[in-house]
């Protein structure tokens, strides 16, 4: 039986901080080790998707079942760990023997502090452990009185994906991933006089907590031994950590309409098609559920932010199961009712 955790680094920071660039160093001198990646991709996130399927690491264009690289495309990890990233991390737990090290990287818009919460459950918790959370700064930005080296670009990613907050100023989720860090990459640190680097410095040990290292890099190039096998079981601490985000509850989600509905549902396109149109009619900002299609042993994922759709198959129903379709809608001013009678028309045979 195997008994190994799989250590777990999360890998945080704005867009343009150069993330991607680092995990790329990481995989292409992984000295041997079998690292497996999850990459939380949107927005501009999906280029470097792409990048990293290409890097000839030995990804598999498939990505889940055969290669090293998991694309999470549905809004913030910490948002979608119910749906998305705990049938990844089961595939994962299965095949510990195979893997050394896991790393996650995050959206730079999502908290990390919620996804290192989620280690604490316990079909996770006896798979994995938080190795470290790291944070990539963009020094040169920091040195001008920036968080990121495009601001505005921030913000509008932000505003793309319904399932971040857009209220909460840009600093303080910043702040907020200083606050988690067990390890700051101070990243484009080349250019950088002494006084400059200095000031980057003290503007981030003003919101790390005691003791977190600082490493100078440029063009994501750190030795493998500075960012993995830190040990920090980060999972058992993350409650101390303080945050600006601590008094919210799952995103302020509970501010919203929770309704359920059950449905008779024949063919996976005509579902989705009338949930974009009922997202088209009503304030639905969520959609998540199971569906049991006619025919198919599979038990289809169903789940939406806004506009987007996505859906997929996870795993075979168990013969103790009740095989029905039933999806939870989150929004605002919800009728269940009314979307219960809506959507069962929508899936009538034309």
């Amino acid at each position: 039986m195997q008994t190994r955790k799989i250590p777990a680094t999360i890998v945080t920071g704005f867009l343009g901080s150069g993330k991607t660039t680092l995990l790329r160093h990481l995989l292409s001198n992984a000295q041997g080790r079998r690292i497996a990646v999850i990459v939380n991709e949107f927005g501009e996130l999906g280029i470097d998707g792409e990048l990293l399927r290409g890097c000839g690491i030995g990804c598999d264009e498939n990505g889940v079942e055969d290669g090293q690289l998991f694309e999470l495309a549905n809004g913030c990890l910490c948002c979608t760990v119910q749906e998305e990233f705990a049938p990844v991390m089961e595939q994962l737990a299965a095949r510990r023997g195979q893997i050394d090290h896991l790393v996650i990287e995050t959206s730079g818009l999502a908290l990390p502090k919620p996804l290192v919460q989620a280690f604490q459950w316990p079909a996770l918790r006896n798979a994995f452990t938080v190795d470290a959370v790291i944070t990539v700064v963009d020094a040169p930005a920091v040195a001008a009185g920036r968080f990121a080296d495009d601001p505005v670009a921030v913000d509008a990613q932000r505003r793309a994906d319904d399932n971040l907050d857009h209220d909460s100023p840009l600093a303080e989720l910043f702040e907020d991933q200083l606050a988690t860090a067990d390890l700051v990459v101070v990243h484009k640190t080349d250019g950088m006089d002494t006084a400059a680097l200095a000031g980057v410095e003290s503007a981030i040990r003003a919101e790390t907590p005691p003791g977190v290292k600082l490493v100078h890099a440029q063009h994501g190039r750190i030795d493998l031994s500075v960012l993995l096998g830190l040990e920090k079981a980060v999972e058992d601490a993350i409650d101390q950590r303080k945050t600006h985000h601590d008094e919210e509850e799952d995103h302020d989600h509970d501010a919203f309409d929770s309704v359920s509905v059950t449905l008779n549902v024949a063919d996976r396109e005509q579902l989705l098609r009338a949930l974009a149109g009922l997202v088209e009619r009503h304030e639905i900002y969520r959609a998540k559920g199971f569906v049991a299609l006619p025919g198919v042993a599979m038990r289809l994922v169903v789940q939406g932010v806004g506009q987007r759709f996505d859906s997929y198959f996870d795993r075979p129903w168990r013969s103790e199961e009740l095989r029905a379709t039933r999806l939870v809608l989150i929004g605002d001013h919800l009728d269940a009712a009314v979307l219960q009678r809506e959507l069962s028309a929508a899936l009538q045979p034309a």
